[in-house]
């Protein structure tokens, strides 16, 4: 007996080994063809944007939460210098794995998003090398403003959602912690806001001292619950809820006004430009580059720009003025535009219903002008009271992944909100500018997820203020007042290249820049300040709007001149589109592509 099963034993062990080696032939015979399909060149592409992602998330939990990813709503992020660091590793390894990759084994829609990819992550590193986080908020916005409005992104619908936001809202006191500590980094290194605009920074964080839970923004999903909920579940939520804001979230503000007023206040810099910050010139000529897209530029040429693009815009401003027949000097006319009641609301909600009259005026329009729209919809709400006083005009909103878009516009001191200015703001921030853009990226197909949320600040400001330019076409200025308010933000916006650079590269003081934007413009005064500050504190972004536009209006120009007859508005402006944000450089080459194409008819 023993014997026979020692010779089945050995049997089936020969039999197992015949079966092995036909599975190792097998395997031989298919792995080229395995390995081909998991380490193709678009497979490794897509690996590098999955991973960014992951890496993204969580860095930014809240920012993973913005685009529709829930699995991180009970967290909030860490901040600290040892956190950067490691994102900053992390992305210095996928731009090399990014360009380790041959471009030409790609897809033309590959191709496209590997370019756009390349310069966000080169532009990141940038930035980054710069350790921007020392200096995490400007004059009316950061890090305090943003997260004031965390739950408009969050889901709840289950309990369990509530206790993710409840973990959330417990996790400020450190967040805000890190924040500070990052900021008397900043202060160690000279890396700081200037001293003299931070009256009008600490007007906005005064602006967000809340006596009571209830008063907090913070605090509205706890107002209304989903209807499934039991009568006690919502009590219970309820009183968490007031815990949580009164216990971590307003006190952190608290702390942070505190230490805002005692301690950096009087630490900050007294200089004012961006190149009086550590290795500050080569910061703003990198900074120049980022908000252009443009590889060669140089705030020396953008100030150049500027100065054309003033006298040319005068000229048609001065066109205007002696059509309406006006007595006076130039100064004299912009007074009349500052001070007259007839071009001032008298109330925020008459002010608001005449931004959505307008709106509506154009969105019936759009038809003429695009042959793609998008399908989310926008409404027209005030600028949120804690944020007015510091706040610019009007502001586009995009909300989270899913949602309606909001055009801001604000009501605060409605004698500097001038009616004659509310066409090309609408033009600028709702449609067909910010939202229309913004929601037809959100809304594209088959491309990478960043790709979605992908805002090259030349190509979007540009893209808004070649709407506004855009709006006389379509017929939107009914008057020559308004087609004047359009001509002085569009002045306003050639300005920005003059001031900007002036402030950041070529030594201006605060009241030259203020002066130059007054003279020029028929922005209230209240606007001057609140804007010259802005430009300020964040240096650089003022240069995309001219930049953008003057390049899609070039663009327009060319292809109107290829085309001829064959040239539709239509079509042009899907080209410009079809794709999301890109930078100037890439938006060049997909425009000579449309070109080609209509050159054939096809």
């Amino acid at each position: 007996m023993k014997q026979r099963s020692q010779c089945k034993v050995r049997a089936l062990a020969a039999n197992a080994g015949g079966w092995l080696r036909q599975i190792a032939a097998l395997c031989l015979l298919y792995l080229p063809f395995l390995l081909h399909a998991e380490t193709t060149p678009s497979h490794s592409l897509a690996q590098i944007f999955a991973d960014e992602r992951a890496a993204a998330w969580r860095f930014d939990p809240i920012s993973a939460t913005s685009e529709g990813e829930h699995r991180f709503n009970a967290q909030m992020p860490s901040v600290a210098p040892a956190d950067q660091r490691r994102w900053q590793q992390e992305n210095a390894a996928l731009l090399k794995r990014l360009r380790a990759l041959d471009p030409g084994q790609l897809s033309t829609q590959e191709q496209l998003s590997h370019t756009l990819f390349d310069f966000i992550l080169s532009q990141r590193l940038s930035m980054l090398g710069y350790r921007e986080w020392r200096m995490p908020l400007n004059s009316d916005s950061g890090f305090h403003v943003d997260i004031l409005y965390v739950h408009t992104a969050m889901q709840f619908k289950t309990p369990a959602d509530y206790e993710n936001y409840l973990k959330r809202l417990r996790g400020f006191p450190k967040y805000f912690d890190q924040q500070m500590s990052n900021m008397r980094q900043g202060l160690r290194d000279g890396f700081t806001l200037p001293k003299e605009i931070l009256a009008g920074v600490s007007t906005v964080i005064g602006g967000l001292q809340f006596k009571r839970a209830e008063d907090c923004p913070l605090f509205r999903p706890f107002v209304k619950f989903p209807q499934h909920f039991t009568a006690a579940a919502q009590a219970h939520l309820r009183a968490e809820g007031e815990k949580a804001i009164s216990e971590s979230v307003l006190p952190s503000y608290a702390k942070f006004q505190r230490f805002f007023e005692q301690t950096y206040r009087r630490g900050a810099r007294t200089t004012l430009g961006a190149s009086a910050l550590p290795d500050g010139k080569a910061y703003y000529a990198d900074l120049a580059r980022y908000f252009t897209t443009l590889p060669d530029v140089t705030p020396e040429s953008i100030h150049a720009i500027g100065l054309t693009e003033v006298a040319r815009i005068r000229a048609e401003m001065d066109a205007i003025i002696a059509q309406l027949e006006f007595k006076g000097s130039f100064a004299d006319f912009i007074q009349f535009l500052r001070s007259d009641p007839q071009f001032y609301a008298k109330t925020p909600t008459e002010l608001i219903k005449e931004a959505s009259f307008i709106a509506k005026n154009i969105d019936r329009k759009l038809p003429q002008y695009f042959r793609t729209m998008p399908r989310t919809p926008y409404g027209v709400v005030p600028v949120p009271e804690a944020l007015a006083p510091n706040y610019t005009a009007g502001r586009y909103n995009p909300g989270p992944v899913g949602a309606a878009g909001e055009y801001w516009v604000n009501t605060y001191a409605l004698n500097t909100r001038p009616l004659y200015s509310l066409p090309a703001l609408t033009l600028h921030e709702a449609v067909p500018g910010h939202h229309l853009q913004g929601a037809l990226a959100r809304e594209l197909k088959d491309v990478p997820q960043f790709r979605l949320n992908f805002y090259p600040h030349a190509f979007g400001e540009g893209w808004a203020l070649y709407s506004e330019k855009l709006g006389k076409e379509m017929g939107v200025y009914q008057t020559p007042y308004e087609d004047f308010g359009r001509l002085s933000y569009e002045m306003w916006r050639a300005c920005r290249l003059v001031v900007d650079t002036g402030l950041h590269a070529m030594g201006w003081t605060r009241e030259q820049a203020r002066d130059y934007l007054s003279r020029n413009t028929a922005l209230s005064e209240h606007e001057v300040r609140t804007e010259i500050d802005r430009y300020i504190s964040w240096p650089g972004q003022a240069l995309a709007y001219k930049i953008g536009e003057l390049k899609f209006l070039a663009l327009r120009a060319h292809a109107e001149k290829a085309l001829g007859d064959r040239f539709d508005i239509r079509d042009f402006h899907d080209a410009l589109l079809r794709n999301g944000g890109l930078t100037l450089p890439v938006l060049e080459q997909q425009v000579e592509r449309y070109i080609n194409a209509n050159r054939r008819g096809t």
